[in-house]
């Protein structure tokens, strides 16, 4: 599988990440699912400290202990939790950074994050002491790069400005192309790579996209409408090149704009796995289907997070 630079770091990750906060709890299971996606040439897995208030990083360092350092690791901060209440605030000072980080250490059973991701941000942090807590983790090798994980432009150029930030990730797909407007040419243009999570739209662009529409956007999805996505779910369907699925097409897709280093799939199943990996098999998708994707979909705005 083809492995793209982390910004500007010595880190190479595989363009599909497999996103762990769907594993479940069943290690076995977890075990079959990590499984799948290495043998098909991922080396990139995704987690965070609050998936599962830190079960979700302790699951996935009993899978991988005896692969870690064939692995890219990546997972994030922020969320002060309290495990048996259930319940977090948000916390990016670097006081709580550094314990989350040896926090997070102890439960992957590694003594290194490859890749250490903020998980939010506002207007409101203390931006610089952020920064400095992710510095000095670099500095002592505790981490190899960090970045943010956000949606919000104005959090994400101040970190473009002020941070030696490698990477963002963000929700970006077909029927989220809120980042295209002002945020993935910005990104390249400092050679900071974007991970983009959510390229399927819960489902909405996989090949079970008829049952999802139903069971997650009977309220409609960010700004359109059920009807309207089941016109242009229906008219990309009618798009797709032949021998292309649903799932493929969304993913070639976002990786398409060359800020993406990687597209992160959820999975919790075998079968997801290998619904998704057959997209690093297909070339990149023409500038023709690109544009006529981009004439079935409408592009959005952030009008919040400014």
């Amino acid at each position: 599988m083809k492995k793209n630079q982390i910004g500007k770091s010595d880190l190479f990750i595989s363009e599909l990440t497999l996103g762990c906060m769907s594993l479940g709890t069943d290690e076995k299971q977890a075990n079959r699912i990590i499984d799948a996606a290495l043998d098909a040439g991922i080396n990139h897995l995704d987690t965070a400290d609050l998936y599962d208030f830190g079960e979700n990083e302790k699951l996935l360092g009993q899978v991988v202990k005896q692969k870690r350092n064939s692995l890219i690791i990546t997972s994030k901060v922020g969320n002060h939790f309290e495990k048996a209440k259930k319940d977090w605030f948000w916390d990016p000072s670097k006081t709580h950074i550094i314990a989350g980080l040896k926090d997070s250490l102890r439960r992957l059973g590694t003594d290194y994050i490859d890749l250490y991701l903020l998980h939010g941000g506002t207007m409101d942090d203390a931006y610089e002491e952020t920064i400095e807590a992710f510095e000095s983790l670099k500095q002592e090798g505790l981490i190899r790069a960090y970045g943010i994980s956000s949606i919000r432009p104005n959090v994400i150029k101040r970190y473009v400005e002020h941070a030696s930030i490698d990477a963002v990730m963000m929700q970006y797909s077909i029927l989220d192309r809120r980042p295209e407007e002002e945020i993935l040419d910005l990104l390249h243009d400092n050679q900071i790579s974007v991970l983009a999570r959510g390229p399927l739209a819960k489902g909405l662009l996989s090949s079970k996209a008829e049952q999802q529409l139903e069971r997650k956007a009977a309220d409609g999805y960010l700004a359109y409408e059920l009807d309207q996505l089941k016109e242009m779910v229906h008219s990309l369907q009618q798009l797709c090149p032949e021998k292309m699925t649903m799932n493929e097409l969304a993913l070639r897709y976002v990786l398409k704009h060359p800020s993406i280093a990687s597209a992160v799939f959820g999975a919790s199943s075998e079968l997801q796995v290998m619904e998704n990996i057959s997209a690093a098999n297909i070339e990149q998708i023409t500038n023709e289907l690109y544009a006529k994707i981009q004439q079935i979909s409408r592009p959005i705005r952030y009008e919040a997070h400014r």
